[in-house]
This record gives C-alpha cells, structure tokens and sequence, in this order.
C-alpha cells in the first residue's frame, strides 16, 4: 500500500505550510541514506525498496510519509506502538537525521540548515514534549518551568510569573519550589508539560505529554490546551495511542501503520470512511453520532419548501447538536439545511436524523447526499437470463 497523502488542514490561506513533510524516510543501520538511495533508483514500490533494506539487515523504521499542517492546526499523529509515529516527529524536528525525503518550517527547508540555524529555530520557533522531560535536579520545580524563558532573556520577575501560571494549570501549587527528587512521577511530567507551556513557540510538538497522568488530570489538561489553542492559534504535531484523544484534540488525525501513513482525515473521515480494517478497528466502539454531521444526512430540495417554523440546521451540526436544536425549537418539521454562508443547501426532516442515530458506532461509510442513488438491482434470475 503506497503512503497516504493529504494537503493542507482548515485555514489556509494560500501562505506556506506550517511544516510540510514530503516522502520521509528514516532507515536504521550503517549508510541507510545510501542503501535507501539505490535501493529506490532500483525502481519498485514502498513494499519493494522495503524487502531490498531488509536484505541487507536495515530496519526501515518511516516509509515514504508525507502531509502538510497548516497555520493553526493540531495535527495528531497516531498508532500502535512501534507504527513509527515517535520516529516521525523526531525527523521532523530534526532530533534524528531523516534518511531520505524532505521537511520544510514555513517554507524553509530544515534538513539543509546548519547546526546553528537549528538552535535559533529550537529556541524561538519550535516547542518541543517528550515522554521523558529530562528535568534539572539541581533546579526547583518554578526554575524548571521557567528555563526556557531564562534562554530567551526573559526577565527573572516575568519568568517567574508565568512560572507560577502554568505550575497552577497542571495543578502543582504549592510545589513550585520543590526539587524533581521530591515529586511523583507523574508529578514531573507535569513539571515538564508545564514547561512547554511556558514559552510562546509557533510549533509544537508534543510526544504524548499526557499518557502518564490521571484520567482527571488528563481531561482537565485536554480541555485546557483546546482553550489554550483556541487562543493562541499555534501549529501542533500531537503523537498519542488514544484514538479517544485524537478525537477529542485534533483537525486531521494522521494513521499509521509499519511506518506508513495509512489515512490522513478529519475525525470525521477516520471514524466514518477508514481506509481499511485497521484504521476500522481504532474508532470500532465511537459513537458515529459525535462526528456525523447534518450534511451526510441532508436531502435535495427537489422543488420543496422548508416548514416556515423550522429551525435551520448548519451542515457542520454533529446529528446530536441538530436533535437538540429540534428540541429546543418544539420542531422537527422540514427544516433547512444551509451552508456557512447562510445559503440553503438541502432539507433535513426528523426521519433523517433518525435513521443517522441509527447507523451506531464507527464502521462504514454513508451514500453521498449529492449522489443520485443507484437503481435497485435486478433480481438474481433475471440477470441470468
């Protein structure tokens, strides 16, 4: 299966990417660069350059990966231990050396900057979570948090105000002048997403920075880095195993697989349409109400008028939001379907909506509302006449 390609995510405005990733490669063992280069000029696809690496006792950890993320967007990167997603997000940020492919930050091709340009970009540009923070012993859990401020030439005065704002966010008052030897280990991990929290970068990229948290903790920190992203706007890569999270955080969920991309979509795209069984069977118990929206289950207008009372119903309604909107309303007649510009696109009756709740959880896709549908099929014995 080749890699899945996908362009830019919502808001783009015709500017560069944010980052833009094209045919990544990251193979492990001696002259992997070399060995994939002819490897590749030998011709063949991703399954062939693969069998051609393994013969010579490479580990192809990243195949042919490519995507784009736009200004503003949270892109989540996903899959099952070893899918090679850590790996990819490291290439990108050039914490390992990509073998092959190319890697662009706001048009600006990284692979070929030189060491000193990537310390600039680290400092002022990218902001960077791991599992493992590497905190400083020596320093106190508010020195901790504020390093990367103190790096910049932030003031001591505003380092440690923003210190204290971000130690109360992942809920360690109290705490701030305790040292990394005194705390949990879930308590420094806290310390260390705190400290990404505490510079301003354009870029994020963030490793799983709440797998090791409470389930509490977590949502309370989920729910504040959506409102910290609404805010701020920043460009986020955002590796996790949790579809759940995915779901909850992302614009375009990126599924991987043996170091491919399989599908790259909207939430929406991945629980309803998956590419194939494995992408299937992460989002098999969602519920396909959350994501699907109005428009997957609105109707032509076919010469019909609305009912004159009926709320309208924007395409983007989850069939949730747009039951609760008839509800609101007392109702569920034939009500107008519009797009974002207020323009009617469709109608929607209570029936519809119903048959969508209908459909359950994740697994299979709807008929485009835009398609006529297909002619019944001839019956079994007439065909063979």
């Amino acid at each position: 299966m080749g890699a899945t390609t996908a362009g830019p995510g919502p808001g783009g405005t015709g500017a560069p990417p944010a980052i833009s990733v094209r045919d990544l490669w990251m193979v492990f063992g001696e002259e992997a660069g070399r060995h994939l280069a002819a490897a590749r000029q030998a011709g063949g696809g991703l399954e062939t350059i693969t069998e051609r690496l393994q013969a010579g006792g490479l580990i192809p950890a990243v195949r042919g990966v490519s995507f784009d993320v736009s200004e503003g967007e949270l892109f989540v990167i996903m899959g099952l231990s070893g899918s090679g997603k850590s790996t990819v997000v490291r290439c990108v940020s050039r914490l390992l050396e990509p073998s092959g492919g190319t890697v662009e930050i706001a048009g600006e091709n990284i692979l070929a900057a030189p060491s000193r340009r990537m310390i600039q970009l680290r400092r002022s540009k990218m902001g960077m979570v791991f599992q493992h923070f590497g905190l400083f012993p020596h320093m106190t859990v508010a020195e901790n948090i504020a390093f990367p401020l103190k790096v910049q030439g932030v003031r001591e005065a505003e380092r440690r105000r923003r210190a204290v704002e971000v130690i109360g966010l992942v809920g360690l008052e109290g705490r701030e002048d305790a040292y990394p030897r005194a705390l949990s280990g879930g308590q420094r991990q806290r310390v260390g997403i705190a400290r990404s929290l505490a510079v301003n970068p354009d870029i994020w990229f963030l490793d799983e920075p709440f797998s090791a948290l409470d389930p509490l903790i977590r949502r309370q920190l989920q729910d504040e880095f959506l409102s910290l992203q609404a805010e701020l706007k920043k460009s986020i890569v955002f590796i996790t195993h949790d579809i759940a999270e995915a779901l909850k955080l992302a614009d375009r969920i990126c599924i991987m697989r043996d170091g491919i991309a399989v599908q790259i979509g909207t939430p929406a795209e991945i629980v309803l349409n998956p590419a194939d069984d494995y992408v299937a069977e992460f989002s098999r118990d969602i519920p396909r109400t959350r994501l699907m929206t109005v428009g997957a289950v609105r109707e032509p207008l076919d010469g019909r008028t609305p009912d004159p009372k009926a709320p309208a119903l924007a395409e983007d309604l989850t069939l949730e939001q747009a039951l609760l909107r008839c509800l609101e309303a007392e109702q569920c007649g034939l009500m107008p379907v519009v797009d974002a510009d207020g323009r009617q696109t469709g109608l929607c009756s209570a029936e519809a909506l119903a048959r969508g709740m209908g459909g359950g959880i994740g697994g299979g896709a709807l008929p485009d509302p835009d398609e006529a549908p297909a002619s019944d099929p001839a019956p079994a014995d007439a065909a063979a006449k």
